[in-house]
């Protein structure tokens, strides 16, 4: 019976010790601000965290990027090259394996650009309303 419940206890401490990967979590940014940042705890054995971007060869577009956690595969670290609607774009998969690795950054063009955007919205919007 000593043997047992010391078993039972060795069990439960060595899946106390096991600590899960935590991640940076972002779906979708856009001009450099994530639309919804947030944790996420990896689970499996096999599992980093990630920072994916798509760079399109568009003047004054900074791309499309996700976060969080997936597999670690053959794509991790590398650039692959596609096309959408005959516009070719790379693709490229950053990977890490430590807590947090993947920060969420914000461009310096951002707010720039989101302040001219909505300069132009409240410009249209006053010229509209005069005419």
């Amino acid at each position: 019976m000593g043997k047992l419940l010391f078993a039972v206890v060795v069990a439960i401490a060595s899946l106390a010790l096991v600590e899960s990967l935590i991640c940076n979590k972002c779906s979708a940014s856009v001009f450099g601000f994530c639309l919804n940042s947030s944790n996420e705890t990896c689970t499996g054995n096999d599992t980093v965290c990630y920072t994916g971007k798509a760079n399109f060869p568009i003047t004054g577009f900074g791309g499309i990027s996700s976060q969080g956690c997936r597999v670690n595969d053959t794509s991790c670290n590398r650039t692959i090259t596609s096309s959408l609607i005959g516009i070719s774009y790379n693709s490229t998969i950053a990977c890490c394996s430590t807590d947090r690795c993947n920060p969420v950054t914000i461009t310096s063009a951002a707010p720039a650009k989101m302040s001219a955007a909505i300069t132009a919205a409240i410009l249209a919007s006053v010229l509209g309303s005069m005419l």
